[in-house]
């Protein structure tokens, strides 16, 4: 999490959580040469539109009051989606047992991408079932995401 991320998660966790909710993540990225803020949601029964709308209206004043981000900006909040990316210790903990998509940076065994059921999560790196045991290392893993099956 760089800077920018980390102040607007400080700003916005008390926010979200006096809505009922849990900010799942803070994203700041570039993607076609705009700016991007994005926050992500998870609630007990999930997040609808009125929820991220009550979180935007809410975030709108306390982000131009302490401006964290020096650039022009726009600013999103949504659901953390059912697919969801898995980045903090208590996130793989919490989804033990759950199907994972591991993407890796590069191949192993001659594939980039492998789905399967989370077994552990130790200090990064991440162990799945896909027709037996594999481990991947934290330095392999570009993302590890939950995935849905049909």
């Amino acid at each position: 999490m760089n800077r920018i991320e980390k102040t607007v998660w400080d700003l916005a966790k008390p926010v979200v959580e006096g809505q009922g909710l849990e900010l799942w993540d803070v994203e700041y990225v570039i993607e076609g040469g705009q700016r991007y803020l994005r926050l992500y949601l998870d609630g007990p029964d999930g997040v609808d539109l009125n929820a991220c709308e009550a979180v935007s209206r809410a975030m709108d004043p306390i982000l131009d009051e302490k401006d964290p981000v020096p650039d022009s900006y726009i600013f999103e909040v949504s659901s953390a989606g059912c697919e969801r990316a898995l980045k903090r210790p208590s996130d793989f903990e919490r989804f033990l047992g759950s199907n994972v998509e591991v993407k890796l940076y590069s191949a192993a065994d001659g594939a980039k991408q492998w789905v399967g059921k989370l077994l552990a999560y130790d200090n990064g790196d991440v162990t799945i079932e896909c027709g037996g045991e594999r481990q991947f290392t934290s330095k392999q893993i570009a993302s590890v995401r939950l995935r849905m099956e049909m």
